[in-house]
């Protein structure tokens, strides 16, 4: 089992930056893959950015060039930095994990982005 908390969204102008925290209990090397999930107002979740096998990463076409997943290991921690925040960026967003084929997910954490 594994407890993941989100922290750092916030109110953004567009064109701003924000990073986000994924904090994990227990070693992210044992976590087979994790990454980022958000869901806009009306919209269905969507997947954001992944590490999958291992470092690989994977984003959505919509925020490539601008989002970037990276990852502590020593701190258990997952982040994404986001930069040029445009208003449709604007979402709750998840941090999710995968262990032993179950999925876990954090509490998520409201990003607004204002034009």
């Amino acid at each position: 089992q594994v407890q993941l908390v989100e922290s750092g969204g916030g109110l953004v102008q567009a064109g701003g930056s924000l990073r986000l925290s994924c904090a994990a209990s227990r070693s992210i090397f044992s976590i087979n893959s994790m990454g980022w999930y958000r869901q806009g107002p009306g919209k269905q979740r969507e997947l954001v950015a992944s590490f999958t096998s291992g470092t690989s990463t994977n984003y959505a076409d919509s925020v490539k060039g601008r989002f970037t997943i990276s990852r502590d290991n020593a701190k258990n921690t997952v982040y994404l930095q986001m930069n040029s925040l445009k208003p449709e960026d604007t979402a709750v967003y998840y941090c999710y994990g995968t262990l032993w084929g179950l999925d876990y997910w954090g509490q998520g954490t409201q990003v607004t982005v204002s034009s």
